[in-house]
């Protein structure tokens, strides 16, 4: 009977440490996920080369919406192309643009960067060869969900929730 318990008390000490080791490892293999996404989001915005692809819109004053449609903002060194959708007031037509949304391809703007206490990104982007968005203020956090910002002259500013991917690869 004695044995019994001894070996009771064992596979129970056993089954403990067990779940204990696997509860261990779980934790730290999404520690090192984390990681590796937080590096591939810094590498991103570093190379400055990436895609932020719009989910939800919050126009201002009015009810958010879900997005369908493929709706993004592309950044490289190069050049930033919007291809936005608009809901909300404008306050004047942009001169040869039969689009409402937020449609622009700019080559000539500013493009700054400044990391948070927190470890996450905030990006002003001033394009200066289109009047449709006057400034882009992009927050990036580190697993890759953003939030746009977008300043203009013509329209209500507006704001958009989505994610951070890399560049598609050119075939």
């Amino acid at each position: 009977m004695y044995a019994f318990k001894t070996i009771g008390r064992f596979l129970i000490i056993m089954l403990v440490s067990t779940v204990s080791i696997h509860t261990a490892i779980a934790q730290n293999s999404k520690k090192d996920k984390q990681a590796k996404k937080e590096a591939e989001i810094k590498s991103l915005i570093d190379s400055q080369k990436y895609v932020f692809k719009a989910q939800t819109v919050f126009p201002l004053g009015a009810r958010s919406r879900q997005l369908t449609t493929d709706y993004d903002v592309t950044v490289s060194k190069e050049a930033v192309v919007s291809y936005l959708p608009y809901f909300g007031r404008a306050y004047s037509a942009t001169p040869g643009s039969s689009s409402g949304g937020i449609d622009f391809t700019s080559k000539q703007f500013e493009y700054t960067v400044n990391e948070t206490k927190k470890g996450d990104w905030e990006i002003v982007i001033k394009p200066k060869d289109t009047k449709v968005a006057r400034e882009l203020n992009l927050s990036v956090f580190k697993n890759g969900s953003a939030t746009l910002h977008v300043s203009s002259d013509d329209k209500q500013n507006i704001s958009y929730s989505g994610n951070i991917v890399p560049l598609p690869k050119k075939k």
